[in-house]
């Protein structure tokens, strides 16, 4: 074998206009890393919205970012490729998993045999030949519920010993813990070093604070009086800058005590000791280098916290005294300095909350070493645990990754017009037609934007169930029928692929042409909508001028006029010229009617289908053409690339599965329609029927009659009108001339 020829062939079906690959033989998903990712139909899709197993897809998705790409679709077909005997059998999607299919040639496929094996003893099936998802997921479900299942966490458990189990807890409570298999929260080795390490770093802390406590003449009172002192550091620094600024600007003193709105505020509102509004003012009446009073002329707000603090800090650094100046104020600050350095550097940890003497306790035992021992027995099943693991997922990957390649490398599913594929979400039911090609979508106009590019028509709806608080947003592709009813605030039914049913209410409509059918018929209906609103606005606007002319008249019958003005004579002049002018008007359009009836008729009986045909293909021919070049580019790509897939190629919809994405209801073939409609005027319909052969009747006799004028009565009219010809004598030959009578 020479240069790039390969031993295996690659099989392609073109449907739908693209190349997709059928993925059926075992060389294809042995060398299936050798595809070239460009001939994909899709290169990543989200996790959410997927008509597939969710465990299918957690297994798929390695890295849990809630995307399925190529490379995890790769390392899904080579794991399991690499653990079959023929891995041409994922093809067949079968729900049960013959062990006869695990290859035995390699340790891999040994291991994954006995544990399979293991699965069925448990099971109570020791000599089965074939296991399922039940008999994987009730193990995999015992597994997960039991305290030793191999993943490292350990949950509050009765099993556990005591001060084991008070560890859990703690660690929990302070660092969060770990999620549990079984969905419980626990303790792992990291979360356990991090409390530990964090409660150490707290006792150090604590240690180095209480030196600090010892060298401060507030002895044990020291930790209180330093929180008090704290609280009311920044009011008792506000108070000493009003006055700093009143010094300053003699004229603000009255508006750094209080502003006039927050007066009014306080001469309507019901005051104590305890009111938000006072708390806003100062702690006592601002004035040019006050200082501050500790025992009267104080915020009944802040009364209370003044006293503690003349009695827990003030009285044993300063001494007593009645008033706190602003150099007194600075000393105490700069006596707590050394203290509140310390305590700002306490450690950023929950595990105060468990007490010095608890933290001490668990510092100076050995029950970090007890629980990393229990952790480790927990890892010691973790082989045989993940052996169990691995049977499910290739019991999941034999049952459905076939169908996911064939809805993700190749669209066959859809081509196929199965109702498998997995991005349909389902069927929408709306203005008497089932859309079954839905998706979720999370922003409607976003969406729409891009989504408009594959020339469908879509309309977005969103759903709602009674006594649900959740909604959903959905888009579906209407490739039937037309759009003239589909209208915002239109309402319908969407079934769920679950079979839930939501009430759905229609938000936007992407108008493109969904048939050639609906083309032929969409200029006279736009003609027709334009003739009725230019009717509707002249009827409007004559009926706004006949209300106002009505106006001026009441208006000048309900005046008083002194004067009553002269009646005009009639001219008849004008009244004759405006008759004449009439009758020019009628007369024009009758000549006009009158040629075109003459121009028909003198056609002869082939050429006026002729006309009709061509009068109609002006008219409907440049929308059908629009509407043929739409529906031949109509493509899926755009709308799932707005639904969160990347997309890599344009999936195009032709009219054979148009008509099959979007039911219109029908009456079955079986049934049997009775048209006698007992709501209808029994003698209406006849007596339109009779109107009607009449109007017909008259109309061609009308035609025959003015088509016999024109071939013969015009001529017989004209010959007997002419004058008849008068005939002229021949002109006789001149004679001898007379002989001279004789005799005179």
């Amino acid at each position: 074998m020479t240069g790039g020829e390969k031993s295996y062939r690659w099989t392609f079906q073109r449907m739908g206009g693209l190349d997709q690959v059928l993925l059926r033989s075992s060389d294809e998903l042995l060398h299936f890393d050798d595809l070239d990712p460009r001939l994909w139909v899709a290169l990543s899709c989200p996790v959410e919205g997927l008509r597939l197993d969710p465990r299918v897809l957690e297994l798929l998705d390695s890295d849990r970012d809630g995307r399925i790409r190529v490379r995890e679709v790769q390392d899904a077909v080579r794991w399991t490729a690499a653990r079959l005997e023929d891995p041409s059998v994922l093809a067949e999607r079968r729900e049960d998993f013959p062990l006869s299919r695990i290859r035995s040639d390699s340790d891999e496929g040994r291991r994954l045999l006995a544990s399979a094996r293991r699965i069925l003893r448990g099971r109570g099936r020791p000599e089965a030949a074939s296991l399922d998802r039940q008999d994987v997921a009730e193990v995999m479900r015992a597994v997960s519920l039991a305290t030793f299942n191999g993943d490292g966490v350990l949950p509050d458990r009765p099993e556990l010993d005591e001060d084991v189990r008070r560890f859990i807890v703690d660690v929990v409570e302070t660092t969060g813990g770990a999620e549990d298999a079984s969905g419980e929260r626990g303790a792992d080795l990291s979360c356990a070093e991090r409390f530990m390490t964090e409660a150490a770093a707290l006792l150090d802390w604590k240690r180095e604070l209480d030196v600090a406590a010892a060298s401060f003449p507030l002895g044990e009172d020291v930790h209180g009086a330093f929180q008090l002192f704290r609280a009311l550091e920044g009011k008792v620094d506000d108070y000493f800058i009003r006055c700093a600024v009143a010094a300053y600007e003699p004229g603000a003193a009255d508006a750094l005590n209080a502003s006039e709105a927050t007066l009014a505020r306080l001469a309507e509102a019901r005051l104590d000791t305890d009111a938000s509004l006072t708390a806003e003012l100062p702690l006592a009446h601002v004035a040019a280098d006050r200082p501050l009073p500790l025992l009267s002329g104080l915020n009944p707000a802040w009364l209370a916290d003044v006293a503690r603090l003349r009695e827990t800090v003030i009285v044993p650094l300063l001494g007593a005294r009645d008033a706190l100046s602003r150099e007194d104020w600075a000393e105490v600050k700069a006596r707590f300095a050394p203290y509140a350095a310390v305590a700002d550097r306490k450690p950023n940890t929950e595990a105060d909350r468990l007490g010095w003497d608890r933290l001490t306790e668990l510092l100076s035992g050995d029950i970090a070493e007890r629980f990393a021992a229990v952790v480790r027995k927990d890892l010691g099943g973790r082989e045989e645990i993940e052996a169990i693991a691995d049977v499910e997922r290739l019991v999941l990957y034999h049952a459905h990754l076939h169908r996911l390649l064939m809805n993700f490398v190749s669209f066959y599913d859809f081509y196929t017009l199965s109702s498998g594929t997995t991005f349909q979400i389902g069927t929408l039911y709306l203005d008497g037609r089932s859309c079954h090609l839905c998706l979720g979508v999370d922003d409607v106009e976003r969406h729409a934007a891009l989504a408009k590019l594959s020339r469908l028509c879509l309309v977005y709806c969103e759903c709602r169930r009674e006594g649900h608080a959740d909604t959903k947003t959905i888009v579906a592709a209407v490739t039937a029928g037309d759009a003239i009813f589909l209208v915002p605030g239109r309402h319908g039914v969407f079934v769920d692929n679950e079979g839930e049913e939501w009430d759905a209410t229609l938000l936007k409509l992407v108008d493109n042409p969904i048939s050639i059918r609906t083309a032929i018929f969409s200029p006279y209906r736009r003609l027709g909508r334009m003739i009725s609103q230019q009717v509707a606005k002249l009827t409007a606007a004559k009926e706004d001028k006949l209300l106002a002319g009505a106006s001026k008249s009441l208006e000048k019958l309900t005046s008083v006029t002194t004067v009553k003005a002269p009646a005009l004579p009639f001219d008849i002049g004008k009244s004759v010229g405006i008759f004449a002018a009439l009758g020019l008007a009628l007369g024009a359009i009758g000549t006009a009617l009158a040629g075109m009836a003459a121009a028909l008729m003198s056609m002869a009986w082939w050429q006026l289908p002729l006309l009709l045909l061509c009068a109609f293909v002006l008219v409907s021919g440049p929308s059908m053409f629009l509407a043929w070049l739409n529906l031949r580019k109509r493509t899926l790509g755009p709308a799932l690339d707005a639904s969160g897939w990347a997309v890599n190629t344009q999936i195009p919809i032709n009219l054979t599965m148009g008509r099959f994405l979007t039911g219109e209801g029908r009456l079955p073939d079986n049934a049997v329609s009775f048209r006698d409609d007992p709501l209808r005027a029994p003698s209406l319909w006849k007596k339109r029927l009779l109107y009607g052969l009449a109007l017909c009747a008259a109309a061609l006799l009308a035609a025959g009659v003015y088509w016999g004028w024109t071939r013969y009565g015009r001529a017989a009219v004209e010959r007997l009108a002419a004058p008849a010809a008068v005939e002229t004598p021949a002109a006789q030959p001149a004679g001898p001339p007379a002989a001279p009578a004789r005799g005179k």
